[in-house]
């Protein structure tokens, strides 16, 4: 039995800008559509004594022939949390282990590109204000993997962070597009948008729906944090609901969980998720209200994406 690959976040990143991380997910949602993939619950497990937790993600491929696990611990420090991720990738033939992946740039690409995949398919055509909210990694991920997808004429950056940012700092944001525009509040960013992406680690939500002026799309994604959420779960009742795994989302979506316990919303609400949008088995919004995209981060993502990097430096 040879030991299985490792590879590290600075080997996992210069793979990753080898491969095409959005089209790798759009074929593994069209398998989970065609049965060809398995999605079942996030685990979470708590630490003793308030330490953290960690939660497990996995999946299966069986037209890849790899199945896997990714484990990311949330770890409670006094100088602040430690998050990190390891990918395990197995074979479905040999049963040995294939890959052990560092998942940090793993996950903000996929995070991203999952996104990426829900705007292209939810955005109007005719979309050109584009809205990030969040200024770090995963904020600039979302940017690189939805600039090309429209015709955006407007691309506007908040966070609360800005204001405590160097002029260089400032200046890295502005490099990533010619169209960025920095905004000083979180109304001048939202002001007319038509596709707002939330790409924050807050636990407690940044934008209320009902204060924007028009209908728009709205991204969210997720923290280790419990029950972590972006918008008020109140507000879900008012939008046409998507996300990335219909059958294991509402499971952990913070804001899902609690608009189910307090407010009488229910999972069934859910128009579609991404499998269904990519085999055209759900209807696209129509715009006369908020669309609301969540999307909690998916094994199958990973191990898809991990699968990808253990193909291309096999080849190498």
């Amino acid at each position: 039995m040879s030991a299985p690959l490792v590879i590290d976040q600075p080997l996992a990143r210069q793979l990753l800008a080898q491969v095409d991380v959005p089209q790798i997910l759009r074929n593994l949602f069209r398998d989970l559509a065609a049965g060809q993939a398995v999605q079942p619950p996030q685990q979470l497990v708590e630490f003793p004594g308030g330490q953290g937790d960690f939660i497990n993600y996995g999946g299966v491929l069986a037209n890849e022939r790899v199945y896997g696990v990714k484990t990311s611990p949330y770890i409670v420090r006094e100088q602040g949390p430690l998050i990190t991720a390891w990918t395990l990738l197995m074979s479905m033939d040999s049963g040995q282990p294939l890959l052990l992946c560092d998942a940090g740039e793993l996950t903000t690409a996929r995070t991203a590109a999952t996104t990426a995949v829900a705007v292209d398919a939810l955005a109007t055509t005719s979309a050109r204000r584009l809205t990030l909210i969040g200024s770090g990694p995963i904020a600039r991920a979302h940017l690189r993997y939805v600039r090309a997808l429209r015709e955006w004429q407007d691309i506007r950056l908040y966070s609360p962070s800005l204001a405590r940012q160097s002029a260089e700092q400032r200046q890295s944001l502005l490099d990533l597009d010619p169209r960025l525009c920095l905004c000083d509040n979180l109304e001048q960013a939202v002001d007319d948008a038509d596709v707002i992406m939330l790409c924050t680690s807050s636990a407690t939500p940044v934008l209320d729906p009902t204060s924007l002026n028009k209908p728009a799309l709205i991204t969210s994604i997720s923290t280790n944090a419990l029950r972590a959420h972006e918008v008020p779960p109140a507000s879900l009742a008012g939008m046409d609901v998507y996300c990335d795994y219909r059958l294991t989302t509402p499971g952990s979506a913070g804001e899902m969980r609690i608009a189910a316990e307090q407010h009488g919303w229910q999972a069934e609400a859910i128009v579609g998720d991404l499998a269904q949008l990519l085999s055209n088995q759900a209807a696209t919004p129509d715009y006369q209200r908020h669309t609301f995209f969540r999307s909690i981060g998916l094994g199958l993502e990973d191990i898809a994406v991990a699968n990808a990097l253990y193909r291309l430096q096999r080849a190498d």
